[in-house]
């Protein structure tokens, strides 16, 4: 059985008192995060409720070389959970797949500046 790795996560809430089950299911889906990033140092999870009873959710996701964070404003706390890390999960892989891109158009750049022997044998 895999071990399960212990998040770090920091939950604030502001004007709302959140049960046991919104808990779980923040954390379970702030935990989906980790197979999107190779290195995650920190999560904070801000949950507040405006005047107008709307939940406001706030992530934000610290990685050695980058901060992610996302807000998202709706009528339930779950609601809100789910498209700020639909919102994450756009900007992990954007940013990774520019770095791949960079990558490879380096490599790129090297093999037109291989020159290779005449005596080369293949």
């Amino acid at each position: 059985m895999p071990e399960e790795k212990m998040l770090n996560l920091r939950l604030f809430c502001k004007n709302v008192k959140l049960d046991d089950r919104t808990k779980d299911y923040i954390m379970k889906r702030i935990q989906k995060m980790e197979k999107f990033l190779n290195k995650s140092l920190e999560y904070e999870v801000e949950v507040s409720m405006d005047k107008k009873a709307k939940f406001y959710v706030e992530v934000m996701i610290k990685t050695p070389h980058k901060l992610y964070r996302a807000t998202e404003i709706s009528e339930s706390v779950e609601g809100s959970t789910d498209m700020v890390v639909e919102e994450l999960q756009k900007q992990i892989t954007k940013d990774k797949s520019k770095l791949r891109e960079i990558r490879e158009r380096g490599a790129r750049s090297l093999k037109k500046k291989i020159v290779i022997s005449k005596d080369a044998r293949f």
